[in-house]
């Protein structure tokens, strides 16, 4: 009766024929016996399954999808005998049948199970269509199937960076451009994502152009501050086992954040304290404080010590730290003119808040001191996770760590562990608070088995190495064991994609990047390059100048690397450091009218948040450029010139001064011009003027206009002796 009123067979309905039928079914597997075919028909041979090929078996409800994971002939056929051919077949889904029997959605794992003697066939295109595409709005296209190349093959946004994933391959195999890939098409449907991508070989800049916020080091700006103690020991210390510096900074470091604090708040009863409370603060508190403040608190406690076998960890400590803050490399950590408290607008950099049309940060990693890199990384993973807890997940963001295994090695004794905490703490608890991982690496057999664990999708490219498959086939479920067979004989952009990201394990063959689009990681072309002789004194000159560049990249005036980082986060100077720069220009014309000005009252001369920076040597003091302003723009910060032993005050003293003798005359505002030679008697008398009338005396100066000035001779006369 149901025959007499089926309609008319749609074209989904047009089944290929079967090609045999189950023998054995357990679990999650399936013995297929293969008809028997004539080997010279040409129609016959195209029925013939392939390793990795979908096929279907049709039962009431569903249509059970089953994977080619292994071919055989158990017994071999001799003159004219029948062979038997078998496929191990692996149940990955089922696609539900509405009423009239259409397949509807697909769905993974298997609730109604084939029974013995049900045919098999090739799954059709549009079941394919159904099964690898599936629901385009939350999906993003990455290449095509192997089966079949009409077919897209489509990676599902939500599960794919929810539950992490991992890109694997041997050098040489297309890691970066797949990267790049991905990542393009995840931006192509989110133009407000938010992505942080961890560059060592800086490759992923012209990747992704105008979309993309390029931080390198000379526009990195991560204060010393905002590490945690861990990490400020790596950087300061270095040595684990030296436990005495450690002890010190542990006890000096909180104080240092409590007197950057009472300046702050101008809490001058607080400054004038010889002990603060740093109990209020702990070495962890991402809170500002000054390196000055941290050497003077050093010196305080030298100053008390009466053993002085007991001076030299202080004195190293000391040393370290004035050593950073003179080395040019670490500009970015310890260069600094004035401390604020800008960890919103590091925030705002990095993690693209507000996105303004650039929604992937790319940070440059080549060019920074090997011995903070692992320092680097693990502070931007701990602020990416705390970042998404304290922001209760309302901004998701991504972390992509491009050689990963530098930062998270198997071996416990390489690398550094507060970063392998912080990887291994986005990989465990990101996906509650909207902080996922993307792990890259070529091998995975030298990465922690933690991290790589709990990434649910992974890519995986041509492997040639044992162990590196023994990583991939442990991550892969049973019903994909088989595509693993294939990793030694991945063609180029070709990659084996299970997990969670995607509808069923599957081989896929990417996309083409354009050429605009692809990362800086081609392989050298060496029988071309080689045909002809190229490079001269010029060339080696060039090669030269960049390389020694190279070691001096984050060399920049301290002043220029603010402008620097003021211009990348689009933030005008806040009302307060207006109002303070202009009160530095402002303050020495206007001291007649406040000459008692308290003692206490900004000691440094330079302003509450202030830093008074170490002294430059003479070799990078000659490499900065020039300080001069714009003529246009918000006001440069004022330039002071560093003291290497003691800060002092700066104000209106004009540069180069120190180190002579104390002057006792009246100086100009900011600028000085130049000091006119004390020779005036010894001119001619002026034109016009009666004769053996001698020329009026210069000016006579007066020490005593300015009280100020003569607390600044007496801070200056012990350093002038």
């Amino acid at each position: 009766m149901q025959s007499a009123v089926a309609p008319k067979e749609p074209q989904y309905h047009v089944l290929p024929r079967s090609i045999g039928r189950i023998a054995s079914v357990t679990g999650s597997k399936a013995i297929l016996l293969l008809d028997v075919s004539h080997e010279n028909d040409p129609k016959n041979q195209a029925d013939r399954p392939e390793m990795g090929t979908l096929l279907a078996i049709d039962t009431g409800r569903t249509t059970v999808l089953a994977t080619v994971s292994a071919l055989s002939v158990p017994v071999p056929a001799h003159g004219t005998e029948q062979e038997i051919r078998i496929a191990e077949l692996g149940l990955v889904g089922e696609l539900t049948k509405g009423p009239d029997g259409r397949p509807m959605t697909f769905h993974r794992g298997t609730t109604t199970y084939p029974t013995l003697g049900d045919r098999v066939r090739f799954a059709t295109q549009f079941e394919l269509k159904l099964t690898y595409a599936g629901n385009s709005q939350d999906c993003v296209r990455v290449g095509t199937i192997r089966q079949d190349s009409s077919i897209p093959a489509m990676i599902r946004v939500d599960e794919l960076l929810g539950k992490h994933f991992a890109i694997l391959g041997t050098t040489g195999t297309g890691k970066s451009c797949s990267t790049a890939l991905i990542l393009r098409a995840i931006l192509e449907n989110n133009p407000n994502a938010h992505i942080v991508l961890l560059d060592p070989h800086n490759e992923y800049a012209t990747a992704f152009g105008d979309r993309a916020e390029v931080i390198s080091p000379r526009t990195l700006q991560l204060p010393l501050w905002l590490l945690n103690f861990e990490e400020a020991v790596e950087v300061l210390v270095g040595d684990s086992d030296r436990k005495v510096e450690i002890e010190i900074l542990q006890d000096l470091i909180p104080l240092a954040k409590a007197r950057y604090n009472a300046g702050r708040n101008n809490d001058q009863q607080k400054l004038r304290k010889t002990g603060l409370d740093g109990s209020k603060f702990t070495v962890d508190t991402p809170v500002p404080y000054r390196i000055s403040d941290l050497t003077n608190l050093i010196d305080e406690r030298m100053g008390k010590l009466e053993n002085r076998r007991d001076l030299a960890p202080y004195r190293q400590l000391k040393t370290r730290i004035e050593t950073f803050s003179q080395d040019g490399r670490y500009a970015f950590m310890f260069g600094s003119v004035t401390v604020y408290d800008g960890m919103a607008q590091i925030l705002s950099r990095v993690f693209r808040v507000p996105v303004n049309g650039k929604p992937i940060t790319i940070l440059e990693l080549t060019g920074l001191p090997p011995e903070v890199v692992n320092v680097v990384v693990s502070v931007l993973c701990r602020m990416a996770f705390d970042f998404a807890l304290w922001g209760e997940g309302k901004i998701p963001v991504t972390v992509v760590c491009e050689e990963a295994h530098r930062y998270v090695p198997l071996n416990p004794d390489m690398g550094f562990e507060p970063c392998k905490r912080a990887l291994a703490k986005i990989a465990k608890e990101g996906r509650k608070y909207g902080c996922s991982l993307c792990i890259v690496t070529q091998r995975p057999a030298e990465i922690d088995p933690t991290i790589l664990s709990q990434c649910n999708t992974v890519f995986a490219l041509r492997m040639s190495n044992d162990r590196d498959q023994e990583i991939v086939t442990s991550a892969v479920s049973d019903t994909g064991t088989g595509l693993i067979e294939f990793l030694p004989a991945l063609g180029a952009r070709e990659a084996i994609a299970f997990g969670d990201g995607v509808p069923i394990p599957v081989r896929i063959r990417f996309d083409e990047l354009p050429p605009h689009a692809l990362p800086r990681s081609t392989t050298a072309r060496f029988s071309e390059k080689w045909q002809e002789s190229l490079g001269d004194e010029a060339f080696l000159d060039a090669v030269v100048e960049r390389w020694r560049a190279a070691g001096v990249c984050g060399q920049l005036d301290p002043a220029l690397q603010a402008q620097l980082f003021a211009e990348a986060v689009n933030l005008a100077p806040s009302p307060g450091l207006l109002r303070r720069q202009d009160a530095a220009f402002e303050r020495p014309a206007a001291e007649p009218a406040n000459p008692q000005r308290p003692l206490s009252d900004d000691p440094y001369g330079l302003g509450s948040d202030a830093e008074p920076p170490m002294a430059e040597p003479e070799l990078r003091r000659s490499l900065l450029p020039d300080r001069a302003a714009p003529a246009d723009g918000p006001p440069p910060i004022p330039q002071r010139e560093p003291l290497l032993r003691r800060p002092l005050p700066q104000g209106d003293i004009p540069r180069r001064s120190y180190g002579a003798q104390p002057q006792t005359s009246q100086h100009p505002p900011v600028q000085p011009p130049p000091l006119q030679p004390r020779r005036e008697p010894l001119l001619p008398p002026v034109s016009g003027a009666p004769a053996g009338v001698p020329p009026p005396p210069p000016a006579p100066e007066q020490p005593q206009a300015n009280p100020r000035h003569a607390l600044r001779e007496r801070l200056l006369r012990p350093l002038n002796r």
